[in-house]
């Protein structure tokens, strides 16, 4: 488990991706801003990966400087085509940190996830193509041996631009976003952005949507360096860099970060239980941070429903109108609330039932096991949901530092 900086302070990377991301991108941003290239080009040194070289190139790009990282690949040597296990192999064969591979495993597995949904058949069949390649290998484990080697705790990210027009990628001319990252961006607060063409792609989507704890405006936060990192292309109407601000959180009353959501409530007096279920789990799907119904007494003594969605303020609009289209209710009150969150992060941890994902609460003992890899622990072990949750825990806690 890292440490935070204080009591109450966490390090933090915010990705500022007014012009979009790339895998090469995100890895040029984060040497910019200090990460040690030395450690990112020795642990590439153990993958035991041919057919290529990485130059690190300090460039400018309109006007800005940044740093260009860059895999450069053998012309003469051909690259397979390669399977999530083929990667994965890679990855573990490569003696590095668990932190690392099983984040890095997990950006992959991501990938496998959303190419198989985009072509209709199984994470197991999926050909990664240009993702499976070298480049995108090292961009992807750069990526977060970067973060590591900045001491990262807490990664925050802006809406992500897509561009728009047309790419030609293995399978041929696609609308962009293409259908992987688009696949990848479900739930992602997207931005708008005058620039044509691929902006984001399928290897940027996954590592930040796969690493950021958050999407949204920059954190209450003191930036101690800033990375810039810059792409392949020209922009024409703004520079093709990707910006990495790097700092400490700064919690006002010093409990944790404090943001704003938006409250929608109504109420229902003429809905059934299946209505209200429905309902809520729509809700969900569509964003909401969190949703329940209470028991009210309405007027005319008729018992009804209080139903309330919390939600960030740029998902509002669309969760209200689910609201008014799965229920009967004319009216739906609004307002804004601050709210205070601890800074958290996630650990695996290793049980005799597998391996649990832990949601720990930085700078407290606090951590609740991650309940769907507990629930397929438990069916896979046909052992009792509770058993799995205090291993999981007790596991934590037994090797948690301090």
């Amino acid at each position: 488990m890292r440490r935070p900086l204080g009591r109450n302070r966490v390090k933090i990377a915010y990705f500022d991706c007014f012009c979009g991301a790339a895998g090469d991108m995100i890895v040029g941003a984060l040497i910019d801003a200090g990460a040690d290239q030395g450690a990112l080009t020795a642990a590439f040194d153990r993958f035991g990966l041919d057919g290529y070289r990485v130059s690190i190139d300090a460039v400018r790009k309109q006007g800005f400087a940044a740093t260009r990282f860059n895999v450069v690949l053998d012309a003469t040597a051909e690259q397979p085509h390669r399977h999530l296990h083929h990667v994965t192999d890679v990855l573990k064969g490569a003696h590095l940190s668990d932190r690392v591979r099983d984040q890095a495993i997990r950006i992959f597995t991501r990938l496998a996830e959303a190419e198989a949904a985009v072509h209709g058949t199984s994470v197991e069949s999926v050909h990664f193509h240009e993702v499976g390649a070298v480049d995108a290998i090292l961009d992807v484990t750069g990526a977060v041996l970067a973060l590591e080697s900045l001491g990262v705790d807490r990664v925050v990210c802006s809406p992500i631009p897509t561009g728009s027009g047309t790419v030609t990628c293995a399978h041929g001319v696609m609308p962009v976003p293409a259908p992987a990252t688009a696949e990848l961006l479900k739930d992602v607060p997207l931005a708008a952005c005058d620039e044509t063409g691929e902006l984001t792609t399928p290897t940027g989507a996954a590592v930040l949507t796969t690493l950021a704890d958050e999407f949204g405006p920059i954190p209450p936060m003191r930036i101690r360096t800033i990375g810039m990192g810059a792409g392949t292309r020209d922009g024409a109407h703004r520079p093709n860099v990707l910006r990495v601000l790097i700092g400490e959180s700064v919690e006002p009353g010093g409990a944790g970060n404090i943001d704003e959501i938006t409250v929608l409530e109504t109420n229902i007096d003429d809905a059934t239980p299946e209505v209200i279920g429905h309902c809520i789990d729509r809700l969900f799907d569509a964003g909401a941070l969190d949703v329940y119904a209470l028991p009210i007494q309405m007027k005319k003594s008729r018992p009804g429903v209080l139903l309330t969605v919390l939600c960030r303020p740029e998902t509002a609009d669309a969760l209200e109108q689910t609201v008014f289209y799965e229920t009967s209710t004319f009216g739906i009150r609004r307002h804004t609330a601050r709210r205070t969150t601890l800074p958290r992060h996630e650990e695996a941890i290793r049980t005799a039932y597998g391996t649990i994902r832990m949601k720990v609460a930085d700078g407290t003992a606090t951590a609740s096991p991650e309940y769907e890899d507990c629930r397929s622990a438990a069916l896979e072990h046909n052992v009792p949901l509770a058993d799995v949750i205090a291993a999981a825990t007790a596991a934590w806690r037994e090797h948690r530092p301090g």
